[in-house]
Parts: structure tokens; sequence; C-alpha cells
């Protein structure tokens, strides 16, 4: 607070003068021959739901508090308080009728996308997504990744432990997206570059964050293929030829691992979508072991 040129400053303050407390000697004697009379004393306002009342100081003038009130239920038809169901881990999905075969189409499915860089695992899955008979989302590993501005971690400038911090959190982050997606009848499919000989980090990981219903597919074309693919990408997810090969040598090994595989090198995005479909049925019908 600022003062003009020769007016005399306020006193400092006294035991019992708090710094919201307005100075003055009426204040403390109302009535005072001379005094300009003091405010009236004012009940203090009720405290909100859920937090305690201030404790009144010493000396001060008492009041009726009212109980704090329950909160008012908002209007069915308001907005902003539409009740979720919380999220859990996907349980395995139910067997089909024996009438017939059950429809991916129309099935709430969790679906997780496993492929080397170039295989077209995020272009398959947002074609799948966006061709389905229900609510389906796409969660990209590599965008939630991305979602980290400063302090990004750049696999390209090598592996070390912050870049692992910040896989295993966009995978943890994708996996709580997945289960309340699912929760609210939302399907999902993911997409990720899970290796095989990392069970803890790849499908482990994703079986603790998504549920043991999810669904793993791999897509896996031949080398040339995911080659020329990983040319026509660019800025960070855009990798060496050495390194989409060493990739991709890793990646067969889950030939033989029980996990179905789809090999796209002959098939566009549709005719991904369907075999990826007929992939699904089956799983349904038998889910793998995993």
């Amino acid at each position: 607070m600022q003062h003009a040129v020769g007016a005399p400053l306020p006193p400092p303050h006294q035991p019992g003068q708090g710094p919201e407390t307005a100075w003055s000697p009426a204040a403390h004697h109302p009535g005072q021959p001379g005094g300009h009379p003091g405010p009236t004393p004012q009940p203090p306002p009720a405290s909100a739901p859920g937090f305690a009342a201030a404790p009144m100081p010493p000396g001060a003038p008492s009041a009726h508090v009212p109980p704090p009130q329950p909160p008012v239920p908002p209007a069915p038809d308001a907005t902003g308080h539409v009740q979720l169901p919380p999220g859990g881990p996907v349980g395995i999905p139910s067997a089909p009728p024996a009438s017939g075969a059950p429809d991916p189409s129309s099935t709430t499915l969790a679906v997780l996308l496993i492929g080397p860089a170039g295989a077209g695992k995020t272009s398959v899955a947002k074609y799948w997504a966006d061709h389905r008979r229900v609510p389906t989302a796409h969660i990209s590993l590599d965008d939630v990744r991305e979602w980290v501005r400063s302090g990004f971690a750049d696999p390209q400038s090598g592996w070390n432990e912050n870049s692992e911090a910040q896989y295993r959190l966009a995978r943890r982050t994708c996996g709580f997206a997945a289960r309340n997606f699912l929760a609210n009848g939302i399907s999902c499919i993911l997409d990720d570059a899970v290796f095989p000989d990392r069970p803890v980090v790849g499908l482990g990981g994703w079986k603790r964050h998504v549920g043991p219903g999810l669904l793993p597919v791999v897509l896996l074309p031949g080398l040339e293929v995911v080659l020329e693919r990983n040319a026509e990408r660019t800025g960070n997810r855009r990798l060496t030829d050495e390194e989409v090969a060493r990739i991709h040598g890793r990646m067969a090994g889950w030939y033989g691992s029980g996990l179905p595989i789809i090999d796209n090198s002959q098939l566009d995005v549709p005719g991904t979508a369907r075999v990826l479909d007929e992939v699904l049925v089956r799983s349904i019908a038998s889910p793998p072991t995993w």
C-alpha cells in the first residue's frame, strides 16, 4: 500500500490484529467518546462441504454457525455430470454362441497390433477402427510417447534408461486409456513394436496394463517391403536401414510363439484389415495363450 507524503503510517500490528484486520481504535472500543462506530460484527460464513470451519479466535463474539449441508445432486440433464464406469482389467472375450461365428466388426474388443517399423501397423489400425460398426478408438504408442516435448528421449539418439522409462510410461498410459474406453463400450486397437525376446517389457507389460482379454496380432511383411515403407517416413520415426533390418530380424522370433501372424507383403490396407477380422474371429473363439 502506498501512502501520501507526510501522511501518518498505520501503527504496527498488535496482538490480536492480523493483516486482514483494519486498524481503528474505535473498532476495539465501540462507543468510546470521540471514536467512530466500528463495523457491526458479522457471523462467519458457513464452511464449504468437506472442509472444517476455522476456529474462532479467543474473545471473538460467538455466532451460530449452521451445520454444513450435503451437496445437492445435479439435475439428470445437467451437463458435466455424466457418470462413467471405472476402467478395470479387460477380461477374456466370451465364447461365441453355438449358432454361429462371432462378428468381430460388432464386438467390443481390445486388439494389440504388433510389428516392426514399416509393417503398416498404424495405417491398418486406423482403417480397421474407422470401418467398424461399433465405436472404436485407435491408440498409438508412438503418438502417446511423443506427448513428451521438452526432454523427449529419442531412441535414435541411443537407447538408455530415460528412453526405456518413457516407453514404459507411454505403454502404461495407453493401457489406462484402453481400459477406460472399453469400460464405456468403446473398442480399442493399440499398436506397438513389441519384441518377442523381451516378454516382461513387451507382452507382459501390455497384459498387466490392459488385461488378459487383449488380443495380440503380429503384422510381419518381408524385409524389402518394410525397408521401402520406412523410406517414406519423415522425422524421428524414420530409422536407418540397418536398424530396420535388425528390428525385422528380432521380430521373426514371433514365428512359433503361438500368436497369429499376418504377412501383409502383398496386401493393401483394406485387404490387411479384412484378414485381421478373420484372425480375430479365430482368436475370439479360441484366445491365444500368451
